[in-house]
């Protein structure tokens, strides 16, 4: 799977570029179709970032993710 840099990352952030990325547990989802991340925010949450640690507070389950293509794996630099 491809390798994807916390840099490369923040600029999928819905403003820099055109796509619309987000992490989860070492894993990089496109979410740019998702009409619940237009503009790369969803609710008080903002693409472009690891939302592991955020997931917590989310009214629903990881499993939001099966639903978005997984484009590759967030590396540690």
């Amino acid at each position: 799977m491809k390798k994807i840099t916390p840099r490369q990352l923040s600029l999928r952030n819905g403003q820099d570029k055109p796509e619309i990325w987000v992490a989860y547990k070492g894993k990089v989802y496109d979410v740019t179709d998702s009409r619940l991340w237009r503009n790369g925010r969803h609710y008080e949450h903002w693409a472009g970032q690891d939302l592991t640690a955020e997931l917590n507070d989310a009214p629903h389950t990881d499993q939001v993710f099966e639903r978005m293509p997984c484009i590759g794996d967030l590396s540690e630099d």
